[in-house]
């Protein structure tokens, strides 16, 4: 299945209408396990960590996600797309 389709679209269309915290938490709660929560979260917190240019060890102390993920997530930041880094730019800007 090619993720790019319409249902992706209105996924993600519904995600950037939620206005807080509280709403991000009863709608992913909704459509994910806790589990892809953690996992999505644990992968956004290594891309936090790899800005701030932490040694793999010290990440996967940290937060408990493998050196293999932590490579991955390194990866997507420097040949992905940019969506890790427009993410973590924003939330630096709201401090």
């Amino acid at each position: 299945m090619q993720y790019k389709n319409p249902a992706t679209d209105r996924l993600f269309r519904a995600i950037l209408t939620l206005k807080d915290i509280d709403e991000c938490y009863s709608f992913f709660e909704d459509a994910c396990t806790i589990k892809e929560i953690l996992e999505i979260a644990g992968r956004f917190e290594v891309a936090c960590q790899l800005t701030e240019n932490k040694s793999y060890q010290q990440i996967s102390k940290d937060t408990g996600v493998s050196t293999t993920t932590i490579s991955r997530v390194s990866r997507c930041l420097q040949y992905g797309n940019g969506g890790y880094r427009t993410a973590i730019e924003r939330i630096q800007e709201e401090k």
